[in-house]
């Protein structure tokens, strides 16, 4: 079990989004440890006949960064390709954690925080990186209710964040630069759709949060920023991680997959009155703040990644530092293996 400090009080995560998401299993009612959900995740060829398209199931939540997967979906960008996407729609990202750790799931996008972090908790699944979604420069941020203007004033005040690793990352990237640590303040485990009203009716005085939940923050509490990855540029890359075992067996649908990826963000660049609408509706945003959110975002195309997935390339180097940070703070082991990084499907998908 990941260490958490003494101040930590744990609230236990209920989701109460009105879409129609895939619940965390760990907060389904009925759940049960080792009864395992089956998802349509693995490859497969439609009724057993090779002539129909391979079927590619992957889960997203939340974040703008995973709306291409989304629009490749809605825009038929799949089938171009040869294949068939769907993608399935779970409350929050630490839900997609929970199912991969459950090996419900064979292919996720993460941060690379929450893969770190996965292959401390489960070694044997330590997931493969296929491609990156996206790097996080303010996107991802720390906010704080009117009349705390200061990260030096969160000393002792409640600070919420998701089970994930991820919230206690940044939250501790950012006391970092005022001589804090996470054992300086009082840690909240919220889900992500009750924290920006938990910071308007003051039960928090700051949060970790991203978009659509720091949009939100903004409108209800009106939270003011104390910090966001900006000033940790390099550190937070949404990535396409695959199970190692599944790597393989997916060798020919993973590069149309990555392919399909790419058109949809060309699709993004070249008619927006098109896409946007799609992506920022399923985000619950409207265009205009969906085009604003993603300002704090830098997207990479296929023939950008070589260099970011090369052996020693900036990824790697990224998983690394991650795993140094989260040692320092106590949130793994040391030992633990890292996500391996794997380039032969981007190779395959832009040769």
């Amino acid at each position: 079990m990941r260490w958490l400090p003494d101040s930590v009080l744990w609230i236990s995560p209920l989701h109460r989004s009105t879409r129609k998401r895939v619940q965390d299993p760990h907060t389904q009612a009925g759940f049960r440890p080792g009864r395992v959900r089956v998802f349509p995740l693995l490859v497969a060829l439609l009724g057993g006949c090779a002539s129909r398209p391979a079927v590619l199931t992957v889960p997203v939540s939340s974040w703008p960064g995973y709306e291409y997967l989304y629009l490749a979906e809605q825009q038929g960008l799949d089938g171009a390709q040869g294949f068939t996407l769907k993608t399935e729609e779970f409350a929050d990202p630490q839900g997609i954690v929970h199912a991969y750790l459950q090996g419900e799931l064979a292919i996720a996008p993460l941060t690379t925080v929450e893969a770190v972090d996965i292959c401390a908790r489960a070694p044997d699944r330590c997931p493969v990186v296929v491609l990156v979604l996206d790097e996080s420069r303010g996107g991802d941020q720390l906010l704080a209710r009117p009349g705390v203007t200061s990260i030096s004033q969160l000393r002792g005040r409640r600070v919420a964040v998701t089970q994930s690793t991820l919230g206690s990352y940044v939250l501790s990237r950012a006391l970092e630069r005022e001589g804090l640590s996470l054992r300086d303040v009082e840690v909240l485990h919220l889900p992500l759709a009750e924290i920006p009203a938990a910071l308007a009716a003051g039960r928090v005085d700051a949060a970790a949060l991203f978009p659509p939940y720091s949009e939100e923050a903004r409108r209800q509490a009106a939270a003011i920023r104390l910090f966001d990855s900006r000033e940790i540029p390099g550190e937070i890359f949404d990535i396409l991680v695959v199970d190692p075992k599944a790597l393989e067996r997916w060798g020919e649908v993973l590069p149309k997959l990555l392919r399909a990826w790419q058109a949809a963000h060309r699709l993004r660049r070249h008619q927006p009155d098109l896409a946007i609408p799609v992506v920022a509706s399923r985000e619950g945003l409207s265009p205009q703040a969906f085009r604003e959110v993603e300002k704090g975002l830098v997207y990479f195309d296929l023939p950008q990644q070589r260099p970011l997935l090369a052996p020693d390339g900036p990824v790697a180097r990224n998983l690394r530092a991650v795993q140094q940070v989260q040692i320092q703070l106590d949130l793994i082991k040391p030992g633990s293996p890292l996500p391996a990084v794997n380039d032969v499907p981007l190779s395959k998908a832009a040769p």
